[in-house]
């Protein structure tokens, strides 16, 4: 099948066209400026984020500090107690006063419940049952030996109790609750008829049981937590106690409590002094004892997730929804304080309004990039079709669409130097329209040009896909037949002057014409001469031969020619 060669452009120009387009450039650079500028924001973003994660640690550090700075201050205060008691037991006292206190006991021991004080208030009261209640428990034991001193130096920790009552922060309650039937307690009890109920729940709770010897062998600090429902509310306190040991005998325990509801308020104290969020505390075992929220804190899924995650890491913090979790085992009770951040808290905080700025930046210089980039590529789309307008021109012939004078000699040169490395056939034919001169008189210019295109049009059908043709003058064309030999070139030749001469142009409402061509060939092969001018020179003379010899004819030797 033929190729028509008003369309073959170039190899070098058809590369260029698919490889180097200035519109993928321009896309190209674009695309690698808006990547660049995402990942440089994307990286501020996770600084941001990780500045944000370090501030609500450092944040819930500095809370989980000062509360368990309060609670190692007591741990201190109970072990400051132990140790005066066992100094008391050491080495007692003989004041008067406290050999009444002795003498007062021996007066009550039998009764029910009883109370001891002085009359100065310097020292708290001591509360105690009688010898039955002692001797129904088995945990209980009052020895008669022991007993004077132990209320002795009892008395003396009740002067301690009570002046570092308001000694913390935090506030506490200390209790000394003796195995000998007898207690301390820096909260008054209100009435009498209450020291049994209240002897007995001392009793009952897992501090005093818990150290037991065989339960506490280190006889050391022992934490508990508890939590109780009062009515409508549930209260509940953090406990830290010790054993009271001298010479081997179990005396009773010492107890520093620290109530929930005070922890809630510190917790409370703490989160307004910061830029929002709000805590949880958990016991050893992730029961709730605490928080400051007025909302559900987590659902089945969410707490399931975090105490997994707890109970691997003293320290951490997750993503949980549009709130951020971070928290911190407490050393003292064995607690997990928690710390929950929504994402609106965090929108509004300093982190919040820079990471809202960096988008909104990012946002504008994106906007502006795209629109610079419309502008941009429609002002190369613009010049790239210019240049390809222009481009086309300088090779092509605007009005018949074949190869111009200039690019068409360029291309010719080209070709016969070709051919005559590759030792192959060369044909040139000259072809020119009979009597145009009288169409463009008789018709105008108009219908002339009408004709050109035309002649042209039967041209480019007629020859085959490595052929090359051009307008080389005004009714001039000139093809170039590389690998075809004189007889093939001149069989072409009179392809074209039939093809021509056999189709009418209508060139006015009811008028038609009909178009000669005479038509010159020349090759190679019969001087063996490959120079391309010498070739048309020689092709262009048996033109003139055959227009002399009465045109629409086709001339390829220097004998007549063929009509």
């Amino acid at each position: 099948m033929r190729q028509n060669s008003v369309v073959k452009q170039p190899k070098s120009f058809i590369t260029l066209k698919r490889y180097f387009l200035p519109a993928r450039v321009v896309n190209l650079c674009f695309l690698i400026v808006m990547v660049c500028s995402t990942i440089l924001t994307w990286r501020e973003v996770i600084v941001l984020q990780g500045a944000y994660v370090t501030s609500q640690r450092s944040e819930l550090e500095n809370v989980s500090n000062a509360l368990g700075m309060q609670m190692q201050s007591g741990v201190d205060r109970l072990l400051f107690f132990r140790n005066s008691m066992q100094a008391a037991l050491q080495t007692p006292l003989g004041f008067k006063v406290l050999n009444d206190i002795q003498q007062a006991f021996r007066l009550r021991r039998t009764q029910v419940q009883w109370q001891i004080g002085l009359p100065n208030t310097r020292t708290l009261p001591i509360y105690g049952v009688s010898d039955d209640f002692v001797n129904q428990s088995d945990l209980l034991n009052r020895d008669d030996e022991r007993l004077p001193d132990e209320l002795t130096a009892a008395m003396e920790l009740g002067y301690l109790f009570r002046l570092s009552t308001n000694a913390s922060m935090l506030p506490c309650q200390a209790y000394y609750i003796s195995r000998a039937g007898f207690y301390l307690s820096t909260k008054p009890v209100e009435s009498e008829e209450k020291i049994i109920p209240t002897y007995y729940r001392l009793l009952m709770r897992p501090w005093f049981r818990g150290q037991q010897q065989q339960e506490n062998r280190d006889r050391g600090v022992r934490w508990y937590t508890d939590q109780a429902r009062q009515g409508s509310e549930t209260r509940g306190f953090v406990a830290a106690s010790v054993p009271l040991d001298y010479q081997r005998y179990w005396y009773g325990v010492l107890v520093l409590s620290f109530p929930v509801s005070d922890i809630n308020r510190l917790l409370v104290k703490a989160r307004a002094d910061q830029d929002g969020g709000q805590y949880l505390l958990y016991d050893s075992r992730f029961n709730l004892l605490t928080s400051t929220l007025t909302v559900p804190g987590f659902s089945a899924d969410e707490y399931n997730q975090l105490l997994a995650d707890m109970e691997h890491d003293t320290i951490g913090g997750i993503h949980l929804g549009s709130r951020y979790v971070s928290w911190q085992k407490l050393r003292q009770f064995g607690g997990v304080l928690v710390r929950v951040h929504t994402l609106r808290e965090g929108l509004t905080g300093d982190f919040g309004r820079i990471s809202i700025a960096l988008s909104l930046l990012w946002l504008l210089f994106t906007g502006m990039l795209l629109f610079s980039w419309r502008i941009i590529r429609r002002m190369v789309d613009n010049m790239y079709s210019m240049q390809s307008t222009l481009q086309w021109q300088a090779w092509f012939d605007p009005l018949t669409r074949l190869y111009n004078r200039g690019y068409f000699f360029d291309r010719a040169k080209m070709l016969s130097e070709q051919a005559r490395a590759e030792n192959l056939p060369f044909a040139v034919i000259q072809l020119d329209l009979d009597h145009f001169k009288s169409v463009n008189d008789r018709f105008g210019h108009q219908t002339g040009d009408l004709v050109l295109s035309h002649a042209a049009g039967m041209i480019s059908k007629t020859i085959g896909g490595q052929d090359v043709a051009g307008r080389v003058g005004g009714e001039e064309f000139c093809i170039l037949l590389p690998g075809s030999t004189l007889e093939q070139a001149a069989r072409v030749a009179e392809r074209i002057r039939a093809r021509i001469r056999g189709k009418e142009i209508l060139v006015q409402k009811d008028t038609t014409l009909h178009i000669t061509v005479s038509l010159g060939v020349s090759d190679a092969a019969e001087n063996g001469d490959y120079d391309f001018e010498s070739l048309q020179s020689v092709a262009d003379s048996r033109l003139y031969r055959a227009k002399n010899n009465g045109r629409d004819q086709v001339c390829f030797t220097d004998g007549a020619p063929k009509k």
